[in-house]
């Protein structure tokens, strides 16, 4: 893990950034809706999960995006060389697990990873945190809900500058398989153009074979 600190006096967001981290709360969050219809179709085709299908592409697709790098440590604005995944899995006895996934830019490196972790938190009990770090996207899959917006349980007395991006449930119509896809993210950070960076990247690679 790698982090260069961001120097604030020259930084075009200086005054984005020292505006938005005033607020209690600074995160704002859209609700968009990808199609999925080639990306279910390839991941079936190949015999595999889904829902690593679709993260694996949106971990890739925020590690194109520059803005979701920063985080607020101390005060301090830094710009990680890779981000990496602590999403949430789904256990039989209807709780959830906190798992940390390391990303691989090789996608059957990044499969293979996730599933020996998946496979180890639906054994464990609690909520099995690791100790991740700042350096992640925080991941949730909903897949019960079609929902057109989402709001987050947070701690405002907690300094939080990770982005949170949740997948809902996959619906059909006349042939087109859409997913909504629900983005939080540190308006002192960035902008809806840099969420609509993420997305627009995030459609590419679910488009792609």
């Amino acid at each position: 893990m790698e982090k260069k600190e961001i120097d604030l006096i020259n930084w075009p967001r200086r005054d984005h950034y020292e505006f938005f981290t005033q607020f209690e709360e600074p995160f704002f969050g859209v609700t968009v809706n990808i199609n999925c219809t080639l990306a279910y179709r390839n991941a079936k085709e190949k015999g595999g999960s889904f829902f690593l299908h679709y993260l694996y592409r949106a971990l890739k697709a925020v590690n194109t995006v520059e803005a979701f790098s920063y985080r607020i440590i101390d005060k301090k604005v830094y710009v990680f060389d890779q981000v990496h995944a602590s999403s949430t899995i789904n256990r039989l006895d209807e709780t959830f697990g906190f798992a940390y996934m390391d990303y691989h830019a090789e996608e059957h490196l990044f499969i293979q990873n996730a599933c020996m972790v998946i496979e180890e938190v639906r054994k464990s009990k609690g909520l099995h945190p690791s100790a991740s770090g700042e350096n992640v996207i925080h991941f949730s899959a909903i897949p019960w809900l079609n929902f057109t917006s989402l709001s987050h349980a947070r701690s405002f007395s907690f300094p939080d500058s990770i982005p949170k991006i949740s997948f809902g449930r996959m619906t059909e119509l006349e042939g087109v398989k859409t997913m909504p896809v629900s983005v939080h993210v540190h308006h002192g950070l960035m902008d809806g153009f840099h969420v609509g960076q993420f997305v627009d990247k995030f459609q590419q690679l679910m488009n792609d074979k």
